[in-house]
């Protein structure tokens, strides 16, 4: 494969998980780390990636809001939707939830909408689905609107869960790998940690897509028991390993024609 084709095709793949490591590239294309580096750099100079510790992201502003919540929120729909159905058959009437600003937790909130729960979130889309309903209580963070995910993050929000107890907290992520999940967000690092210190049980929506991605920032290992909740392609050998683990892995079934 020519450079030119390697390099489309790397900037084509950061489009769709904006943040990969060197190893993860040279994978993606099939070629050596040092190969990719010098792509990586190549596009850096360009202005169409910028290079991190390790690896490298879709530059801010290539695709406008490429990363905006809606763009994120219309990828994968279907097994979104599975999950979210089978995420919300484990959610209790007049429970307290968290949710958190990820798109597949989004799905889920539209699954539970009519549930009499009270919801605890640091998302503007979420708050706004549960505004109008009569049986959800709902409390919104305080903190700094980061407008990009419409998602309210900072010290503030941070202290919010830290003074909150919830039933369930169902988190998304960016990343799965036999090491721990991850977030390609820093600003939601703590936010996450101070989500799943506050919850009794802690739920991680995912989709196959996610699984063996190591994105930027380690967010946790595996040393809590948690619930996983896919969608029926993730990797059999890594649910397996994340079982082997101490994780309950919910596979959940695409409808027929899916």
């Amino acid at each position: 494969m020519i450079a030119e084709a390697r390099q489309a095709r790397i900037e084509s793949y950061l489009q769709k998980v904006e943040f990969a490591s060197l190893e993860e590239l040279a994978r993606e294309v099939g070629v050596s780390v040092s190969t990719v580096r010098r792509d990586v750099t190549q596009l850096e100079s360009s202005g169409a990636v910028q290079r991190t510790h390790g690896g490298a992201r879709l530059a801010t502003g290539t695709k406008g809001d490429e990363f905006a919540f809606s763009a994120l929120n219309a990828r994968q729909t279907a097994e979104k939707d599975a999950i979210a159905r089978a995420c919300a058959a484990l959610i209790a009437p007049s429970q307290t939830v968290i949710l958190d600003a990820g798109s597949t937790v989004y799905h889920v909130a539209q699954a539970i909408a009519d549930r009499h729960l009270q919801v605890i979130t640091n998302s503007l889309p979420v708050a706004n689905l549960f505004a109008s309903s009569p049986h959800t209580e709902v409390v919104v963070c305080g903190g700094v609107i980061y407008p990009r995910l419409g998602v309210l993050v900072g010290p503030q929000a941070v202290d919010t869960f830290a003074k909150m107890h919830a039933d369930v907290a169902i988190l998304g992520a960016s990343g799965v790998s036999s090491d721990g999940f991850f977030n390609s967000h820093a600003l939601l690092i703590d936010m996450q940690r101070a989500m799943l210190r506050a919850a009794r049980r802690v739920i991680f929506c995912l989709d196959h897509s996610k699984f063996d991605r190591r994105s930027m920032y380690f967010l946790c290992d595996f040393s809590r028991p948690a619930t996983i909740v896919t969608d029926a392609a993730a990797p059999a050998a890594l649910v397996e390993l994340l079982r082997g683990r101490g994780m309950e892995v919910v596979l959940a079934p695409l409808p027929a024609g899916g």
